[in-house]
C-alpha cells in the first residue's frame, strides 16, 4: 500500500557529517510514537545536492523541502506537518534577499537552472535499494542494448552521442570504446575510476553513494558491447559511504542476475571487483590507476600505446569514471540524439561538448553543493542564480576550474559558455569537475602557490619536469608571498611553466603550471604589487601586512577597551584601559585576531 508520505532525507556524505543519521532514528521514533509508521515512509536518500543548508528533507508527494533541520526539531516537524497537515514555515529555505520561504523545492533558484541526467536518481531514491532504481526505468537501457543492440551498434550509438569522458580529458567515450572494440585479445577490462582526489571535489562519491546501479548499468552496458567479462571499480579509502553503497549495489545486482553467470540468460558472464586505493591524487591518471590495481607503486607510463589496446595485464582496457558509466544507461535507452541535443556541438554536428556535467561548487559563494548542468551555461549562472552569488557580500574575483591544475579565471569571462573548448581556450579546462569560488580576500599569487603546493606533493616523482620543475616554481612562488621575489621570478615562473608543461610524462605534469599561468595572465598586477612593492593588496601574505591601531578611533569610540590587548596571543598589543592602544611589530605574528575581535574598526591592515 502507498504511503501517504516519504520522508527523503539526505544521507550524502554532508548531511551524514551533519547528524543525517540521528535524524533518521528521530524520525523514525517520532513517526512510530503517534502510529504513523503506516502512513508516513522515512527513505535515506543519496546527496541532494544543496550541501550549503543540510541536513535537509523533502516531503513527498507535495515535494516540501526543509533544510538545517537538528533531531530536536523533528517531533514539532512531525506534529504540524504530518499529523497537522501544516508544513513548516521556519523550516523552510529563505532566501537572503526576500526573506520569504520557498516551501517547493523546485522552485528553489538552486535547483532552478540544473538538468539532471548522471544525477537523474538523486534524492528520488534509497541507493541501498534496487527494487527502487528499477522502479524509474533502471536497467532498461542495459536490457534494450542486449535485447535489440549488436555490440557495434551500442558503441556507434555512444559514438554519435558525443559524450566525451568526464574524469578530465574530455575524450570521446565512443571513440575510445571503439578502439578497444577493434583490438583483438582473448581478453579485456573494464575500469571504473572513482578515485577523485582534487580539492573540493566530490561528484564521482556523491553518483555512487546516491545511485550505484546507475554505474553498474553504465558498465553492463559497456562490458556487453566490448565482451568484458572481469571490471574493476578503483575507489580511495576516503570514501566509506560509497564503498558500503557499491558492496551492496553489487550483491543485489548478483541477486537478481543482472551480475555473475549467463546474466539474464543471455550467455553474457561479468564480475566487479572493488579496488580500494590509499589516495594517491596521480591514481586518477589511466596508467597510475592501472599500475595501482596490478599492486605496484602509482606511478605514470609512457603513452606509446593507450590502454585501450594495451591496458591492465598488457590487454585492452576502458578507463572511464564514475560520471561518465552513469551517462551511459540514459543514452541507449533515450538515444544518442537525444543526448547530443543538449549542449553545444560544433558548426557541422559534430564535435563539441554534449550533455551535462555535474560540478562541485564550492568556496565563497553562497549555495554550495552538487550541480549538474547543461554544457554551454555560462560561469555567471552557476555562480549567481545557482550559486547564489558571493558570500557576505563580496566581491567576485576569481573561479578556479578544473581542480589543483585547473585555471583560475577572472570576472571579465564570467559569461564564458562552460564546455571543455571554451574552458581550454581560457587557460582553464573542465577537470573531474571541481570548481573553487574566490572573493576579494583572497591573494591569487597565494591561491596559485597553494595549488601548486598540492599539485607538487601529489607528483609521483617518476619524470624530472614534474618532480624537479614544479618544485623550482614553488619555491619561487613562496618566496614571492614572502616578499622576497623579484620582477625576473615572472620570467622564470613562465619560463619553467613552458617546459614542464611540454616535456611532463602525463598531465598531471602537463597541466600542474595551469594556476601559476591563469594568474599571471589575469592578475599580474597582483604579483607586481609582490614583488615590485612588497604589498599583498588583498591582505593574506603574511610577511607583506602589517596591523595598526587607530589611536583616534580606539580612543574616542572604543575608549581603549583593551579587547585587543586581551585577545593577542602574542602579548604584542600594550596599553590601559580608555588609553591608546598600540602594536609591536616585533612581536606582531600577523594573526590578525586583534582585527578579528575589534568592534569599533580601530584596527587597520595595510
Amino acid at each position: 500500500m502507498p504511503y501517504r508520505l516519504n520522508v527523503m532525507l539526505c544521507t550524502g556524505t554532508g548531511c551524514v557529517s551533519n547528524g543525517a543519521f540521528n535524524l533518521l532514528e528521530a524520525f523514525k521514533t517520532e513517526i512510530r510514537k503517534h502510529e504513523l509508521h503506516e502512513e508516513v515512509a522515512v527513505i535515506p536518500t543519496g546527496c541532494n545536492g544543496f550541501c550549503a543548508v543540510g541536513p535537509l528533507v523533502v516531503v513527498q508527494p507535495d515535494e516540501i523541502f526543509y533544510q538545517k533541520l537538528r533531531v530536536e526539531d523533528v517531533p514539532f516537524l512531525v506534529q504540524e506537518h504530518f499529523l497537522k497537515g501544516r508544513p513548516v514555515k521556519k523550516f523552510m529555505y529563505t532566501p537572503p534577499e526576500t526573506k520569504e520561504p520557498i516551501p517547493i523545492m523546485s522552485n528553489i533558484p538552486f535547483f532552478g537552472k540544473q538538468m539532471l541526467i548522471a544525477l537523474r536518481n538523486r534524492g528520488l531514491i534509497d541507493p541501498e535499494n534496487i527494487d527502487e532504481y528499477i522502479a524509474r526505468d533502471g536497467y532498461k537501457g542495459f536490457t534494450k542494448a542486449i535485447t535489440m543492440m549488436t555490440p557495434k551498434q551500442v558503441i556507434d550509438e555512444v559514438k554519435a552521442s558525443g559524450l566525451r569522458g568526464r574524469g578530465g580529458g574530455g575524450f570521446p567515450t565512443g571513440l575510445k570504446w571503439e578502439v578497444a572494440f577493434n583490438t583483438q585479445s582473448d581478453e579485456k577490462f573494464i575500469i571504473i575510476n572513482c578515485d577523485e582526489g582534487d580539492p573540493g571535489a566530490f561528484m564521482d562519491r556523491s553518483i555512487v553513494e546516491s545511485d550505484p546501479h546507475s554505474v553498474i548499468e553504465g558498465v553492463l552496458i559497456g562490458a556487453y558491447a566490448l565482451g568484458v567479462k572481469q571490471t574493476y571499480i578503483y575507489v580511495r579509502m576516503e570514501y566509506p559511504l560509497a564503498l558500503k553503497r557499491f558492496y551492496i549495489a553489487i550483491e543485489q545486482a548478483k541477486e537478481y542476475g543482472l551480475l555473475g553467470q549467463n546474466i539474464l540468460g543471455k550467455g553474457m558472464d561479468l564480475e566487479i571487483e572493488v579496488h580500494r586505493g590509499a589516495g594517491a591524487f596521480i591514481c586518477g591518471e589511466e596508467t597510475a590507476l592501472i599500475r595501482s590495481i596490478q599492486g605496484f607503486a602509482g606511478e605514470a607510463q609512457a603513452k606509446y600505446i593507450y590502454p585501450a589496446q594495451k591496458g591492465l595485464n598488457g590487454k585492452p582496457t576502458i578507463i572511464n569514471n564514475v560520471e561518465t558509466w552513469a551517462n551511459i544507461p540514459q543514452i541507449i535507452l533515450r538515444g544518442s540524439n537525444w543526448f547530443a541535443s543538449i549542449g553545444t556541438r560544433g558548426k557541422n554536428g559534430d564535435g563539441g561538448s554534449t550533455g551535462t556535467k555535474v560540478f562541485s561548487l564550492v568556496g565563497k559563494v553562497n549555495n554550495t553543493g552538487l550541480v549538474e548542468v547543461p554544457m554551454g551555461i555560462t560561469l555567471r549562472e552557476i555562480i549567481y542564480d545557482i550559486g547564489g552569488g558571493i558570500k557576505n557580500n563580496k566581491k567576485f574575483k576569481s573561479v578556479q576550474t578544473g581542480g589543483p591544475s585547473g585555471g583560475f579565471l577572472p570576472e571579465s569571462l564570467l559569461d564564458l559558455p562552460v564546455d571543455f573548448d571554451e574552458l581550454l581556450k581560457a587557460g582553464a579546462m573542465m577537470g573531474s569537475g571541481g570548481m573553487v569560488v574566490v572573493d576579494e580576500d583572497n591573494c591569487m599569487v597565494d591561491m596559485a602557490r597553494y595549488f601548486l603546493d598540492f599539485v607538487q606533493s601529489e607528483s609521483c616523482g617518476k619524470c624530472i619536469p614534474c618532480r624537479e620543475g614544479t618544485k623550482r616554481m614553488l619555491d619561487i612562488l613562496e618566496r614571492i608571498t614572502y616578499g622576497q621575489g623579484t620582477e625576473d621570478d615572472l620570467l622564470k615562473l613562465e619560463e619553467l611553466s613552458r617546459l614542464i608543461v611540454e616535456s611532463s610524462l602525463c598531465a598531471l605534469g602537463g597541466t600542474a603550471p595551469n594556476p601559476v599561468l591563469t594568474t599571471i595572465k589575469y592578475f599580474r598586477e597582483e604579483y607586481e604589487a609582490h614583488v615590485k612593492n612588497k604589498k599583498c593588496p588583498a591582505h593574506t601574505c603574511k610577511s607583506l601586512i602589517t596591523y595598526t591601531i587607530d589611536s583616534k578611533i580606539c580612543i574616542e569610540k572604543g575608549h581603549g577597551c583593551g579587547v585587543c590587548r586581551k585577545n593577542c596571543p602574542q602579548t604584542a598589543i600594550t596599553g590601559e584601559i580608555k588609553k591608546e592602544h598600540r602594536i609591536d611589530p616585533t612581536k606582531c605574528d600577523k594573526c590578525g585576531i586583534c582585527f578579528d575581535v575589534c568592534k569599533f574598526d580601530a584596527i587597520y591592515v595595510d
